[in-house]
């Protein structure tokens, strides 16, 4: 029968052992190398994790720091618009007061002219 040679069986049975040996030995190589290193790469890590934390806070801290000072520029800017309005109101109310005073004054030299002609017409006719 074709394929079954003992000897061919048993050098590929030991050849695939070795090579499976030999990737047993080469993962264990890099798992020892990983091992050896895992300390140090464990501080990078802690150290990436502090500096990406302190980034973060201080990212927080401008964050709040720009949001108080919108809200301060908001707020003064409420009450500039208040005052500005108040302002305005009461420079509306000072003119209409200034024209019903113009009015009233009108009204007034109005009724004395008209009373300085009656008064005029009456002496006449004396």
């Amino acid at each position: 029968m074709r394929g079954s040679n003992p000897d061919k069986f048993a050098d590929r049975q030991k050849d695939a052992m070795k090579a499976r040996q030999a990737q047993l030995e080469k993962a264990r190589a890099r798992m020892a190398e990983v091992a050896a290193k895992k300390p140090q790469l464990d501080a990078e890590r802690a150290r990436i994790a502090k500096e990406r934390a302190e980034r973060e806070e201080q990212r927080r801290i401008e964050k709040e720091a720009r949001l108080k000072k919108e809200a301060e520029e908001r707020e003064a800017a409420r009450l500039a618009a208040e005052a500005a309005a108040r302002a305005e109101e009461e420079a509306k109310e000072r003119e209409r007061t200034d024209r019903l005073k113009a009015h009233a004054e009108l009204l007034a030299a109005q009724k004395a002219a008209r009373d300085a002609r009656y008064a005029a017409r009456k002496a006449r006719q004396k």
